[in-house]
């Protein structure tokens, strides 16, 4: 399947998780599609000052990829700055927030899995 720019769906969420400011989401491709354990699969953009507010991951992981732009993640209490080609995980309890800092915006992939059903 080929999705071209122009045919990703678009989403915004203000105060996403408790967070400051906006959120913009362009849906790479949706759960439906995907077909697997996969649920999220997007391009998020942040303008400086706005954030992700802390949230948990149980049964699934969260991968960020930062594309351009800086930001504070929390992870799991731990705060770090990552910038583009620096990449997050976090899953299995632990959680996370991101909040875009300097002065361009943050753009970052967002792939959320869920995780593999225990072995009967």
């Amino acid at each position: 399947m080929i999705r071209k720019a122009d045919e990703m769906e678009k989403e915004t969420r203000e105060h996403m998780r408790g967070g400051a400011g906006t959120v913009e989401f362009r849906h790479l491709f949706r759960e439906s599609e995907l077909k697997g354990r996969a649920r999220l699969c997007a391009h998020l953009r942040l303008r400086p000052g706005s954030s992700i507010g802390f949230h948990r991951h149980d049964d699934e992981q969260e991968i960020f990829y930062i594309l351009s732009g800086r930001a504070v993640v929390d992870d799991d209490g731990t705060r770090r700055e990552v910038a583009a080609g620096d990449a997050v995980l976090t899953g299995g309890g632990a959680g996370h927030a991101i909040e875009a800092i300097g002065d361009e915006p943050l753009e970052f992939l967002a792939i959320i899995i869920r995780a593999c059903p225990a072995p009967a």
